[in-house]
């Protein structure tokens, strides 16, 4: 632990990032040594000459048991590549981080199925659909799902996956401490309290900044088996996610989307350039060769409580329909069909997209 202690402090000199933290351990008999060398001896550690001097400048700032208070007080758990606790997937990955903040719930050997699921902060209708529809079956087979609580994509596949009692992680660009968008602080929570983990690299007090990102990125799917993009444009952050995963010799999937829409231009690019093809949570588990069960199939059968919904239930579909095209194509009276459908939304059968859209829930 007092190791521990001067290595989160060494963290918190943001230009110390993980290859020179892992520098300083290859040349030190410990972090403690390294907090307190000298300029000359950082130097010759193989840190840059001006970074090493604005540390020694900075570290009389720095109070290691201050540090580790903070770290008490928050509940937090430090993680490092010689713990049992480090995801085994991250430590294959060039450039690992030195030490995982760690919020929640991190299982000894790692998840055994980890699976990242990102897109656009303008996640459109189509987007939060095939989301809730696939990442809902892979939740429900065991895969621990992790994205970066941003608003959006990742906000809809941490929620997908607690609506149906699934383990999710977030992966922040900030500290553990600063969630972004703050209008996801609740969103956290949840996943706290619901066995999942919510981690990042910086240290406490570090904000979402977005030099931050990129460095997030890697996380994401370093910790997972595959990536799956669901929407993205052609500059979107998702794709370099994407890129990083391929690095990482990991599985990138992509949701087929509009020739016209804006937001599925990335997506699409991927799927010229090899990606996976996914219309349904079957494709990943394939790909994967992860094990289904009859569970997911049976997922899928809505079973109709009424004469009135099973007739419902054979015209509605997963694209989205208007309650007056409903209507038109049943033998049922408007008012018949508006009680049904909604009693069959309250059930968890249909949803509705908004406008009077419906489409069948999963």
């Amino acid at each position: 632990m007092e190791d521990t202690k001067y290595l989160v402090a060494l963290s918190t000199f943001i230009k110390f990032g993980s290859k020179a933290l892992f520098k300083l351990k290859r040349a030190f008999s410990n972090y403690e040594h390294a907090f307190k060398a000298g300029a000359t001896e950082l130097v010759k550690a193989g840190i840059d000459e001006k970074i090493a001097c604005e540390f020694i400048e900075t570290r009389a700032k720095i109070n290691p048991e201050a540090e580790w208070e903070k770290i008490e007080k928050e509940n937090i758990k430090i993680v490092t590549p010689e713990d049992a606790s480090y995801p085994p997937l991250l430590k294959e990955i060039y450039d690992l981080p030195a030490l995982l903040y760690i919020k929640g719930t991190l299982p000894d050997g790692g998840d055994k199925s980890p699976l990242a699921v990102i897109g656009s902060r303008k996640v459109s209708s189509y987007g939060r659909q095939a989301i809730e529809e696939i990442v809902s079956m892979l939740a429900n087979q065991g895969l621990a799902i992790i994205s970066g609580l941003a608003l959006g994509a990742d906000a809809c596949a941490h929620a997908t996956t607690l609506r149906v009692g699934g383990r999710t992680i977030a992966v922040l660009g900030s500290g553990v401490d600063q969630f972004c968008p703050h209008t996801n602080h609740r969103l956290a929570e949840q996943i706290l309290a619901n066995n999942g983990a919510v981690i990042s690299e910086f240290p406490l007090g570090v904000l979402p900044l977005r030099q931050n990102f990129p460095i997030r990125n890697r996380v994401i799917s370093g910790l997972s088996l595959g990536v799956l993009v669901v929407e993205a444009a052609v500059d979107s952050g998702s794709l370099i996610t994407a890129k990083l995963a391929l690095d990482q010799n990991r599985e990138v999937f992509s949701i087929p989307g509009s020739i016209f829409s804006p937001l599925c231009a990335g997506t699409n690019n991927l799927l010229k350039m090899g990606a996976h093809v996914v219309t349904s949570a079957e494709d990943i588990l394939d790909e994967l060769n992860l094990e289904r069960t009859e569970k997911l199939l049976e997922n899928r059968l809505i079973k109709a409580d009424s004469p009135e919904e099973a007739v419902i239930l054979k015209i509605i579909t997963r694209e989205p329909q208007h309650i007056d095209s409903i209507t038109q194509n049943t033998s049922l009276t408007a008012s018949s069909v508006l009680s049904t459908i909604t009693l069959m939304e309250m059930r968890g059968k249909v949803k509705n997209m908004g406008g009077m859209m419906y489409v069948l829930a999963h």
